[in-house]
């Protein structure tokens, strides 16, 4: 009787044992399955489109300027963005270089990855325009996600550093051209500065505290670019 009750015994404990052997099978699996889908939706996150962070041909080149404003001549797009932005573009944000860099300087300062900064466009001295990221993404260009997820930012050059930072005639006009070409393409209908968060036209400043960006001139004309902007919107 003994020697049966063991036998029995082990047959019961060769089944529970199978069990739970079956079981940590298949959480293993799970487990694997879920870490592979895991990183494949991280790789496919970290994935950058296929025109940013190269040198593009005349030909694809012409290719981005055509998905945002006829504006530009110049193309260099940063890995610094969202891909794509989270909301509909319902603002612009103004900023300043805070130096007079060449559209060819900026964006390669914006191409480097530690710097994490860049913005949708930049204007030069001599009112030239770039693209550094497609309006469909967000730049990292006002210390607030939330904006730039709404907003389509714009980096102008200045034609004095320190004081007032002043911006050239050329760049203060391709500015409002540019504003102009934004609000048209994208649906809006009327700019509004409201010296806060609340309107629709913003400045690095009003995220930032501990930043001058865009500088007194720019600012003090921020009411100026809004009227400018909703004239041509409407005589258009």
């Amino acid at each position: 009787m003994m020697g049966g009750e063991i036998v029995k015994k082990q047959k019961i404990h060769e089944k529970t044992s199978g069990r739970h052997y079956s079981a940590v099978v298949l959480l293993v699996a799970f487990c694997v399955l879920s870490a592979l889908v895991f990183v494949g939706a991280w790789q496919a996150r970290l994935e950058l489109p296929p025109y940013v962070g190269k040198k593009l041909t005349r030909s694809e080149t012409d290719e981005v300027i055509a998905r945002n404003s006829p504006l530009a001549s110049y193309v260099h797009l940063s890995p610094n963005a969202d891909f794509p932005r989270k909301s509909e573009i319902k603002k612009i944000t103004i900023h300043h270089m805070g130096a007079n860099l060449t559209l060819e300087r900026l964006g390669e300062s914006f191409a480097k990855k530690d710097r994490k900064a860049s913005s949708n466009y930049g204007i030069d001295i001599n009112g030239k325009v770039a693209i550094y990221v497609e309006e469909e993404n967000r730049s990292w260009a006002s210390s607030n996600a939330e904006n730039d997820d709404m907003a389509v930012t714009i980096e102008v050059a200045n034609e004095t550093i320190g004081g007032d930072w002043r911006v050239s005639d050329e760049a203060y006009e391709t500015l409002i051209e540019l504003c102009t070409d934004i609000c048209w393409r994208n649906g809006i209908e009327e700019l509004v500065y409201t010296g806060d968060t609340n309107g629709n036209l913003t400045i690095h400043n009003m995220f930032r505290e501990d930043t001058e960006c865009p500088g007194y001139y720019l600012e003090s004309r921020m009411a100026d670019i809004a009227e400018k902007v909703n004239k041509n919107l409407n005589s258009s």
